[in-house]
């Protein structure tokens, strides 16, 4: 028994010996590839900060303070990063209640003729706002970039380019220069490092209900699954968006926002020499300077809330609309408000003065100037202001900012790599359509919260504000007034029944603390 006991004590040191060194042979193979990896990024980094093309910058969105840079001021070609600015456009229209998120996109023949990649729509064909959105977060569809610029744009794709450039300068991104909506090739389209990841910070600070989107990594169009190119939203650690671009000209583009225990960088790499080579680059800049990220600051928004554009959208004349195709969606949570600015990116205090008011003739106008927050950053630092008083104005309409006619442009095509994870998203539901007003309203003060380009547009924007107002617009009454603008009829959502101009003024002021801009006026 014995003697059988030792062979069976033997066998099972036999089999646990061969386990234990199956495993560490495992263990061995795991580490090499990791570290193989690992040497990879590392060469494609080195590599790609060797190349002749390449600027790149990383900014704390907290305090602002630039913890990276080179040739970050050089003019690059942006691509597809052009998308973001028409992301903003959009996303500002939304919330001033101009188009909803199930508005119609009209594709005319030149949006549904641009070079790919794209959603493929034909001419007289639309898409809905949102699919419009999720199209240029994952595709960066050529197309719908289009569409929606010369649906922004009262029907030019041309003028949207100007108001692009025009909303560029007003955010301080002063080395820009936009000529079409979707980033195909225009030499006289440039912009810098240091410009995009200002929009990128402003994108998230100004519209955190809508920067969800960025982090979508695949939706449903139609019969197909759009995947997005953005390859280290899902494979890096607190990476939200922001957006990817190419052309052979510009080479290979990527801005990036991340945000880990309560640090947030955006990053911009231009230049790249290859998607592997900039991905490569844009990890190991996270890598670098994340840890250097402060996790205090950011009490106050130090990128300038821009005016609106100076123009109301104009919807091109009928096409025959096709049924919109639903479109799935699951988005992620929005993300709070970052606040963002720097010194070292020039990023204003105060926001810039709207370009035109909406008041057609002179009024009286009476409004509540908003106490500008302190700063925990040094360098914009400021005393707080007096208590806010309030200021009788005249205002008259003034024109329009303009910027340079575009060139024409060769369009070669965009490229970019569908392979991520799919996410499949689900849809939203347009909210039921509600009687709108048609009186002018109550006489005396009133306070204006927008204009529309339809009435319906109008009392939905004023739903809104009623929402967020409280108890100073509880005895308010809603209403639309239209009116004619350059041939076009427009509607002013304005709240009316203040005994007089003080009420009118705090009901203003209770708006302004709620994000909402306003004014008092005498009807």
């Amino acid at each position: 028994m014995q003697a059988k006991s030792g062979i069976v004590s033997r066998s099972v040191s036999s089999v646990s010996s061969s386990r234990s060194g199956s495993f560490f042979a495992r263990l061995l193979a795991i580490l090499s590839v990791a570290v193989t990896i690992v040497m990879v990024d590392s060469v494609n980094a080195d590599a790609e900060a060797a190349n002749p093309k390449y600027a790149g910058i990383v900014v704390d969105a907290k305090t602002g303070n630039v913890l990276y840079s080179e040739n970050a001021d050089r003019l690059q070609y942006p691509a597809s990063l052009t998308k973001m600015m028409t992301l903003y456009m959009t996303f500002e229209a939304l919330e001033q209640g101009r188009i909803r998120l199930d508005t119609p996109v009209p594709f005319s023949a030149h949006a549904s003729a641009q070079a790919p990649t794209k959603l493929g729509v034909r001419a007289g064909g639309t898409i809905t706002v949102e699919q419009g959105i999720l199209g240029l977060v994952t595709l960066s569809a050529n197309d719908a970039a289009t569409a929606l610029g010369e649906m922004l744009g009262g029907g030019s794709e041309d003028r949207f380019a100007q108001l692009m450039t025009a909303k560029a300068h007003a955010l301080g991104m002063t080395r820009t220069t936009y000529r079409n909506a979707n980033g195909l090739p225009n030499t006289a389209q440039m912009t810098t490092a240091r410009d995009q990841a200002r929009l990128g910070i402003a994108l998230r600070q100004h519209f955190p209900q809508y920067y969800g989107y960025f982090s979508t990594r695949a939706f449903k169009f139609g019969s197909r699954t759009i995947r997005s190119h953005n390859r280290l939203v899902g494979s890096v650690r607190g990476v939200d968006g922001i957006k990817t671009g190419y052309t052979r000209a510009a080479g290979f583009n990527l801005v990036s926002s991340v945000q880990v225990d309560g640090k947030t960088i955006v990053g911009v790499v231009m230049g790249g020499a290859s998607t592997p080579a900039r991905d490569a680059q844009m990890r190991n800049l996270i890598a670098t300077y994340l840890p250097k990220a402060s996790s205090r600051g950011g009490s106050s928004a130090l990128i300038a809330q821009a005016a609106p554009a100076p123009t109301m959208i104009v919807t091109p004349a009928p096409v025959a609309p096709k049924k919109a195709q639903q479109t799935a969606k699951t988005i992620a949570a929005a993300q709070p408000p970052v606040s963002a600015a720097a010194a070292d990116l020039s990023l204003p205090h105060k926001g810039p003065l709207p370009d035109a008011r909406y008041q057609v003739a002179e009024t009286e106008v009476a409004y509540a100037e908003t106490a500008a927050p302190k700063s925990d950053n040094p360098l914009v630092a400021q005393p707080m202001p007096a208590p806010t008083k309030v200021k009788t104005m005249t205002f008259k309409q003034q024109a329009a900012v303009t910027a340079p006619k575009p060139t024409p442009a060769s369009m070669p095509t965009e490229q970019g790599d569908t392979s991520v994870d799919n996410v499949t998203t689900a849809s939203t539901t347009p909210s039921p359509t509600r009687a709108a007003s048609t009186s002018n309203g109550p006489t005396g003060w009133v306070v204006q919260v927008g204009v529309s380009p339809s009435r319906q547009m109008a009392m939905d924007l004023l739903e809104s504000a009623r929402s967020k107002g409280g108890k100073a617009l509880a005895s308010a009454k809603p209403f639309a007034v239209a009116y004619a603008a350059g041939g076009d009829q427009l509607y002013r959502a304005r709240f009316g029944g203040f005994d007089d101009q003080r009420d009118a003024v705090n009901a203003c002021k209770a708006l302004k603390k709620a994000g909402i801009k306003c004014w008092a006026a005498a009807q």
